[in-house]
């Protein structure tokens, strides 16, 4: 394995990592922020109030995107062990 096969697969297995964890972390942002401008605009401070929504959209989240999260962990999995049977030869 050169330099470069090492560099391409960092690269595959962050560009993967990213992909996976961006959508769980978008919809957190969002929901995270529209309970803090209702609890700025309602005078609301309760600390544990953004938990309960964030959860909820994340689960939904998570039941709406499994196809394509399995999908993508298996291709890249399916990926990697190819590569490493090409090495191991």
């Amino acid at each position: 394995m050169t330099e470069l096969d090492a560099v391409t697969l960092g690269r595959e297995f962050y560009y993967h990592a990213v992909m996976l964890t961006l959508p769980a972390l978008v919809v957190s942002l969002v929901v995270g922020l529209a309970v803090s401008i209702f609890q700025a605009v309602t005078n609301i401070q309760e600390q544990t109030l953004s938990f309960a929504p964030r959860m909820i959209a994340l689960a939904g989240l998570l039941v709406l995107t499994m196809p394509w999260l399995l999908q993508m962990s298996i291709y890249f999995t399916v990926q990697m062990f190819a590569r490493a049977a090409q090495i191991g030869h």
